[in-house]
């Protein structure tokens, strides 16, 4: 039962309960982080049409679009965010070819700002284009050193511009 599961416990909740919940008109969306395209189609297969499922996982997003998911939760987003809109507009509007080009820019990023724990290779990253500060705060700790080059490549390669104005 769900209120004795511990609080570190994921509880996976399966498409075919997904669909049952999808059929009470208080909950109309689910984000999914699976980033399983199987799933997804199953999750989609198990709704009622006007459903909603989110993507959760960047660098799957484009393709679960593609099988219907109607947007992403992003943290490439936060770094990239018209590429990210560029991207999801196409895969959303059918153009695949466009949201994949776009997308396949994004991929570094969409890997290597989990490098660490989110959000701290976000907020470094954001901090470099000069958006905020360089504001961390306990309980997060600045993005080691041995990760910053791999930020910096991949912000780089999705044309991300990088002020430097933290450092």
């Amino acid at each position: 039962d769900l209120y004795n599961v511990p609080s570190r416990t994921a509880v996976d909740l399966l498409p075919n309960t997904v669909g049952r919940l999808a059929r009470n008109p208080k909950i109309v969306a689910i984000k999914d982080a699976t980033a399983s395209v199987s799933r997804a189609r199953e999750i989609l297969t198990a709704c009622p049409p006007e459903f909603t499922l989110l993507s959760g996982d960047d660098a799957t997003a484009v393709d679960l679009m593609s099988q219907g998911a109607r947007g992403v939760i992003s943290v490439s987003a936060n770094v990239a965010p018209r590429r990210m809109h560029d991207a999801c507009a196409a895969a959303l509007s059918g153009d695949l070819a466009k949201a994949r080009a776009i997308d396949a820019t994004l991929q570094p990023l969409h890997k290597d700002l989990f490098v660490e724990a989110n959000p701290i290779p976000v907020k470094w990253a954001v901090a470099r284009m000069g958006l905020i500060g360089n504001a961390i705060r306990l309980p997060l700790v600045e993005l080691s050193a041995a990760h910053q080059d791999a930020v910096l490549r991949a912000m780089r390669a999705a044309g991300v511009t990088i002020e430097d104005q933290a450092a």
